[in-house]
């Protein structure tokens, strides 16, 4: 990989993350408006549920399957045939795409009791299962418009135009948290089961803004949707038959997330809650780093690979690979270190209490186990796609289920032989991070044996120089937890949140200063960058 690929694929990563950031930070700022009128229990955990099942399919078909399949063909067709027979391409997909989602939706909303009943909530009592299917119909056409999301996404992503798709998903939160809110306490002001409808019908809201604000960049750059229904084209098949394996790859990961849901709906009021709010804010680092990299880095893989560069094509996957854990190595131990500060201070208020801080910051700990491992994913399942190896994520995944199924019956619900105690949701979540785990090593080896090498010993050497930092990171995280932390029910807001921001912004302050020192070429690279534009400025 060339410096200036390298740095032209730093600094879009910079612009995505930023915006992924934004969108993050929006999405924790909408888990904490529903942590505090809901709380942790009964009606939170309806929702969850229900919400749970579009969201599936949106893993399944949308932001995952097809949206890889489409920038792979996309930036093929563009660079082989040129813009004109893309964009047809494009319109072409866009017809198929409108169809099949929206007899997705009808299916959903007509065997929504199955799937709640059978499937996402079989231990809930038949009055919370009846709130959760009621949601769940609301919800089932968030797939339509979040999969035409997708879809744009990937086309601007492929003309190299990352911002306004990665400000999307902002708009998605703000519709979820303004109008939701505010349709909630239309239908109930004291915020009862009955305002959930209301927080339903804004996942509508947000969902179409999502889509809709990416539409002016993409007029911009020249697209015309005109409808076309005739399917029976080169490009069209390529994108069904790259997204076969990733939907069938796919739905391994959504049954381990239905095992997940199952078991957590047999543990009672609460845990179904606290794994949401801990999986939501272990996805700020995963959104605003694994995604981002991952996002820059396969249009460019993609680019080598179709013009057999091989040494290209593995030092830009080295390349995201080593940055996705510069960035979330110190945030994984950070999670781990300081948890209970963290969601002390952005969720105990009002109905979320105490109780609910120690559990979701306990879920939160062990998710954080597979943290750099979900980032490296992001970045390295993709690229198979781009060298026309898409069943290898497949067999992966599907070889994951066993895994997690099993790992959930130990440290949930142990048999007496195996002579430790059950986790409970603490379990499901370390399930999640081992599973996180193993499925990147696979990958990586898989890929390593398909390139011969992948710099895999650079990859050692940059997580070695990592070591000290962290080491680091971590020791002030516990020192400020002990010393500074010592009643976080009762400390005034405003001193939780200067502490907090000081703890973190000193932690990671040291970390990528040793990380700067042992010579990590990463972090030298934002270094070296932001020199050059602050010399430009002067």
């Amino acid at each position: 990989m060339s410096d200036s690929d390298r740095a032209r694929s730093t600094k879009s990563a910079g612009v995505v993350g930023f915006f992924v950031m934004c969108s993050r930070v929006l999405g924790l700022i909408r888990e904490q408006v529903f942590a505090a009128l809901f709380g942790a229990g009964y009606a939170m955990d309806a929702f969850v549920a229900a919400f749970r099942a579009p969201n599936l399919l949106r893993d399944l078909f949308a932001e995952g399957a097809l949206s890889t399949a489409f920038v792979t063909t996309f930036s093929k067709r563009i660079a082989s045939e040129g813009d004109d027979s893309a964009w047809r391409l494009a319109s072409k997909v866009a017809t198929l795409t409108v169809v099949f989602m929206s007899a997705v939706t009808l299916l959903g909303i007509l065997f929504a009791p199955v799937l709640m009943n059978q499937v996402l909530a079989r231990g809930f009592p038949p009055e919370k299962a009846e709130l959760a299917i009621l949601l769940a119909r609301i919800m089932f056409p968030f797939i339509l418009m979040v999969s035409l999301s997708a879809l744009v996404m990937g086309m601007l992503n492929a003309k190299n135009v990352f911002a306004p798709s990665a400000m999307a998903s902002s708009f998605f939160n703000l519709g979820s948290i303004l109008g939701g809110s505010g349709l909630g306490y239309w239908f109930d002001p004291s915020f009862g089961w009955r305002s959930l409808i209301g927080l339903s019908i804004g996942t509508l809201i947000g969902g179409f803004l999502q889509l809709s604000v990416q539409l002016p960049a993409l007029r911009k750059i020249g697209f015309r949707f005109r409808p076309d229904f005739v399917w029976r084209d080169p490009g069209v098949r390529m994108v069904l038959h790259l997204m076969a394996p990733a939907v069938i790859a796919a739905s391994a990961v959504q049954v381990n997330v239905m095992v997940n849901g199952m078991f957590a709906s047999y543990l009672g009021d609460g845990p179904m809650s606290w794994l949401n709010y801990a999986f939501r804010l272990m996805q700020l680092p995963i959104g605003v780093f694994g995604v981002a990299i991952g996002t820059v880095t396969l249009p460019l893989v993609s680019k080598y690979a179709a013009s057999n560069d091989t040494d290209r094509f593995r030092g830009a996957l080295g390349h995201g690979m080593r940055l996705a854990f510069v960035l979330t190595i110190p945030c994984a131990v950070g999670l781990v270190t300081f948890a209970e500060p963290i969601i002390s201070l952005l969720f105990q208020r009002r109905a979320f209490d105490n109780v609910d801080m120690i559990q979701t910051a306990g879920a939160l700990k062990y998710y954080a186990v597979g943290l750099v491992a979900y980032a490296g994913i992001k970045v390295l399942a993709p690229a198979f796609y781009a060298i026309d190896k898409r069943w290898a994520p497949m067999v992966v995944s599907f070889g994951s289920i066993a895994t997690n199924l099993l790992l959930n019956w130990l440290l949930v619900f142990p048999p007496a032989w195996v002579g430790w105690a059950s986790l409970g949701h603490r379990g499901l979540a370390l399930s999640t991070g081992f599973v996180a785990m193993s499925n990147f090593l696979t990958l990586f080896f898989l890929m390593r044996h398909q390139l011969r090498r992948l710099e895999g010993l650079r990859i050692l050497a940059t997580i070695a120089k990592l070591g000290l930092g962290s080491a680091a990171l971590g020791a002030i995280c516990l020192a400020s937890q002990h010393y500074v932390f010592t009643d976080l029910a009762g400390m005034p807001l405003i001193l939780k949140a200067i502490a907090v921001v000081v703890t973190i912004g000193f932690a990671a302050g040291v970390f990528f200063a040793c990380a700067y020192i042992t010579g990590v070429a990463e972090v030298r690279d934002v270094v070296g960058m932001v020199r050059r534009r602050i010399g430009r400025k002067a």
